[in-house]
């Protein structure tokens, strides 16, 4: 098996972070991924557990319960979780990023000592509507709307594809909506919408091809009234805010398709030296071994990808293009692998019992959720001037 963290190159604190939660990884989340993920069900005691080892909190200071760290360590933790289990994985990485983070980067004091320390300890989650029927990448297309009566915000409007929205521990959904216009164009601004708010209604999640064990639903808004003091951030600012906690995002789902390629890796290497074929194991063959060699590759380059971006990220300079980058490459290089993987263990590849066929299914929403590839090749693009 390979293993990055024997190089000695991460400061110790940081590879320590990463052999802690790999360990998690074998022997909690792996025993039951086939199970939540058969039944579609959520993993409430891995979740549980990631709470206790203070996940939830890693880039968070502690003044709110967070751990002190930074991004760079949610992404390792990411990794080790993504080799195992993208489910896992996504609902860490989403209830950090569009959970937590937004209320943390422009929420007042008074949200953040409300929200942050439920949120950075596990206790509770919550989701970020943005995307509808109409809207995504298109932010011109958002319908939703958030109307100022007598002191609330009155919302009407509908989201689609929002994760932990649903489950038993959902605190709060923070919502975009367009709250007026301006200059001809939509003013849309972001509204915190705890829930149980009445209007607020979760509908019956998704029947998805991959993250079964994620909670991913669409949501109705109809006549919700919520204090005007729920607004995060600058009014008119709230697309543009989301952009900024898109581009951290693509560096934390960067670092989950690096932990599904390197899992795929991982298990074709175990499986090329068990499984016989023509009397010697198939890794002797110079097919199979240059598959698991390109497979390899893939999962160093898009490693050293994000690594690069978060290093942008940390030291306070423009990471744009590097995490849009990492996200391509690193996606990228989770599908190919999952698909070569596959291959590999042939007629078993086909098997949901076998962790390379969750990637197969999981690993295809990679190149779609926080940006699609299309969407990553366009600010690429834009960042070189073209």
């Amino acid at each position: 098996m390979t293993d990055y963290l024997s190089t000695g190159t991460l400061p110790e604190d940081y590879r320590d972070l990463a052999l802690t939660v790999r360990e998690f990884a074998r022997t909690v989340v792996a025993p039951v991924s086939a199970e939540h993920d058969a039944n579609h069900t959520f993993p409430y005691e891995v979740v549980q557990g990631m709470a206790e080892m203070g996940l939830f909190g890693l880039p968070f200071p502690e003044e709110y319960g967070g751990m002190g760290g930074d991004y760079f360590a949610l992404c390792l933790a990411l990794e080790e979780l993504g080799k195992v289990d993208q489910s896992v994985a996504i609902t860490l990485e989403a209830g950090v990023s569009l959970g937590a983070m937004p209320i943390h980067r422009f929420g007042t004091d008074k949200q953040r000592e409300q929200w942050l320390p439920s949120l950075t300890s596990g206790r509770a989650l919550a989701g970020f509507g943005l995307t509808e029927p109409d809207a995504g990448s298109d932010a011109g297309g958002t319908r939703t709307t958030a109307v100022l009566d007598g002191g609330d915000w009155l919302i009407n409007g509908r989201k689609q594809f929002i994760t932990n929205s649903g489950t038993d521990i959902t605190a709060l959904v923070t919502v975009t909506a367009v709250t007026g216009q301006t200059g001809g164009k939509k003013e849309i601004s972001t509204i915190l919408v705890p829930s149980g708010t009445p209007g607020f209604a979760v509908e019956p999640a998704y029947n998805k091809v991959g993250w079964n064990a994620s909670d991913t639903h669409p949501l109705s808004f109809t006549d919700v009234r919520v204090p005007e003091a729920n607004l995060l951030g600058e009014r008119g600012r709230g697309y543009a805010n989301f952009l900024r906690i898109l581009d951290e995002g693509r560096i934390a789902i960067a670092a989950l398709s690096v932990g599904a390629a390197q899992g795929c890796v991982d298990e074709s290497v175990r499986y090329a030296k068990e499984r016989l074929a023509f009397g010697q194991p198939i890794g002797r063959n110079q097919a199979i071994a240059f598959k698991i060699a390109r497979m390899e590759t893939r999962a160093h380059v898009a490693r050293t990808a994000y690594y690069d971006a978060a290093a942008l990220m940390l030291a306070g300079k423009p990471f744009k293009k590097q995490a849009s980058i990492a996200k391509l490459v690193a996606s990228e290089a989770a599908m190919d692998n999952a698909r070569d993987a596959t291959q590999i263990f042939g007629g078993n590849g086909f098997m949901n019992e076998y962790a390379v066929a969750r990637h197969y299914r999981d690993s295809k929403i990679l190149e779609i959720g926080e940006g699609t590839t299309e969407v990553q090749l366009m600010l690429i693009g834009r960042e070189l001037g073209l």
